[in-house]
């Protein structure tokens, strides 16, 4: 080997030795980009080979590598040498220690940073503030809980920072802490412009069964459910999604409480305002059956009118316990329209008229006292409704007709669902649609019998059965009995009279009254005794005229002249 050669050689073995003592672990270096691979980036740092550094480490703040042939960068010494002798060099490590004294100042002076979120991580996401790794808790993430943490990966946000600690490495930020300063300034500045009236655009931000929240950007306002729309909805969420951007009316606003009432139905032209031209009194109208109520059916006629079938609107027959009976949500009915009030937001509506009038004619085909045979439709407290054979609407056989000595009892107690009965029609009443009948009328009343066999105003002479505190009991027969109160013994000294008396003793006296509901004779001795003194006293005036006519012509009293 000539003196030349050894001398390069020389030169350039000192030059290796040297580069080797001079490239430490942990030293930040100066390099150029030499060459770009599918994972790696190859970085000449004036070593005897380029250094790697993994592509990954080239993201930017928009999530994607920027990286070129050319271009220079700084970057941290990892390993001198691997195992395959490769020099192992970090973008991001060099970055990070750039950035803590960037990220430090920020802490310092209360400032905002800007990083990507890289990744959800327990408890929160991971964000890179420009090689710098830093911990987002979920509860700082925004205002609200976030749904979907994965949409937020690879978005750029501004935070600020909570905590800073370099010597264990460890940054926590906060999102929310900034979110909330923006909503308090659009607060302010929203309520010093808001209006009654005023249309605004807001976020639906919760729904509730009464109505939904909706965000104004800085103030919620309450969409109450009835404002919605004009038509009928059983929940806000038929019409509004969490998240929908919507326009709303401000109905009204109280700026000492911040309540704001909102309105979305507003936007549009109430139906209610042209009714009366669409819909006409006596006119045949289609509808949707929307709810059932007991007292009657609301039909929807149009987007936000509906009409009200009250239940005894729906059918001509009166025992119909619910309209759920006849008609179910969602029919799709006929109905004429009785009454329209549109000042109350009012439309009666009936279904029955669209059928025969089953009352007309039914008092000449039914006058009082006739017979009629039909089956029991229904059994209530009040009484029975019979169907009469023939007939499209029922009667009703009062439960004070149902029986001339069980009227306290329950209908059900003697009559069931499906027997058949005779009755009697009692009366028919048109204009109020009852038609009455009676099952005990046709049999004769226990009152009439008493009044037929023991006459008002008769005599009778029993024995006494009993002697009570208020009067005393005599036996008429095996069936009856009558019963004399102690103030009608005698018309002078009933007392007297009273104490004279024994049971078995024969008693005289006079038929007072009926008692019908318990069957009763009332007798009188006071009245009898009476009576008895009149009968005497003009006997005794009769015969006193007759004598004093027979004195006068046996002595021939003449008159005196004048």
């Amino acid at each position: 080997m000539t003196t030349a050669a050894n001398q390069d050689f020389k030169t350039l073995f000192e030059k290796y030795c040297t580069q080797t003592i001079q490239i430490k672990e942990g030293e930040v270096l100066k390099g150029k980009v030499a060459a770009i691979n599918r994972d790696l980036v190859l970085v000449d740092v004036g070593f005897k080979s380029e250094g790697q550094v993994a592509l990954s480490e080239f993201i930017d703040l928009d999530g994607k590598p920027k990286v070129a042939v050319g271009d220079e960068v700084d970057v941290m010494v990892e390993e001198v040498e691997d195992e395959k002798g490769h020099i192992i060099l970090s973008k991001e490590r060099a970055d990070a220690l750039r950035s803590w004294d960037r990220v430090a100042q920020v802490y310092e002076t209360d400032g905002i940073i800007d990083g990507v979120i890289v990744n959800k991580i327990k408890g929160g996401m991971s964000v890179n503030l420009g090689g710098i790794k830093a911990f987002l808790p979920g509860s700082q993430i925004d205002l609200k809980p976030v749904k979907s943490l994965d949409k937020l990966v690879g978005q750029k946000f501004s935070f600020k920072i909570l905590k800073l600690n370099k010597l264990k490495g460890n940054i926590v930020l906060s999102r929310r802490t900034i979110l909330e300063v923006e909503r308090e300034t659009q607060k302010k500045g929203l309520l010093e412009n808001l209006k009654e009236g005023q249309i605004i655009k807001g976020c639906v931000k919760n729904i509730t069964d009464y109505g939904a929240f909706v965000d104004l950007g800085g103030v919620d306002g309450l969409l109450h459910i009835t404002d919605v729309t004009w038509g009928r909805i059983n929940h806000p969420s038929e019409i509004l999604k969490l998240g929908d951007e919507i326009e709303v009316a401000v109905l009204k606003f109280e700026a000492g409480s911040e309540k704001v009432s909102l309105g979305l139905k507003q936007l549009k032209p109430d139906p209610w305002d042209e009714v009366d031209q669409k819909f006409i009194v006596g006119e045949k109208v289609s509808g949707t059956v929307v709810n059932l109520v007991d007292y009657g059916v609301f039909v929807e006629l149009a987007d936000g009118i509906e009409g009200l079938v009250h239940v005894s609107e729906l059918t001509w027959k009166k025992n119909i316990k619910h309209p759920s009976k006849l008609v179910n949500v969602g029919d799709k009915v006929e109905a004429v329209i009785l009454d329209l009030d549109k000042a109350n937001r009012r439309i009666s509506l009936g279904v029955k008229q669209l059928e025969k009038n089953p009352w007309i004619g039914l008092e000449e085909k039914y006058p009082p006292q006739t017979r009629v045979k039909g089956v029991v439709r229904n059994v209530t407290d009040f009484g029975i409704f019979v169907g009469i054979q023939g007939e499209e609407i029922d009667g009703l056989v009062h439960i004070s007709d149902l029986s001339w000595d069980k009227s306290g009892t329950h209908p059900s107690e003697f009559f069931k669902k499906g027997q058949e009965v005779e009755a009697i029609v009692l009366s028919v009443d048109k204009s109020n649609e009852r038609f009455a009948l009676g099952i005990k009328q046709l049999s004769e009343s226990p009152a009439d019998a008493l009044y037929k066999k023991w006459p008002i105003g008769s005599l009778i002479t029993k024995k006494i059965k009993e002697m009570q505190p208020k009067g005393i009991v005599v036996d008429l027969d095996d069936e009856y009995q009558g019963y004399i109160a102690n103030n009608d013994l005698s018309h002078t000294h009933a007392q007297e009279v009273r104490e004279k008396l024994k049971v078995g003793d024969e008693i005289t006296a006079q038929i007072k009254k009926i008692d019908e509901k318990d069957h009763k004779v009332i007798l009188s001795v006071k009245i009898y005794e009476k009576n008895q003194e009149k009968k005497d006293i003009k006997e005794f005036l009769s015969k006193q005229g007759d004598a004093s006519v027979k004195l006068k012509d046996a002595f021939k009293i003449s008159e005196p002249k004048e």
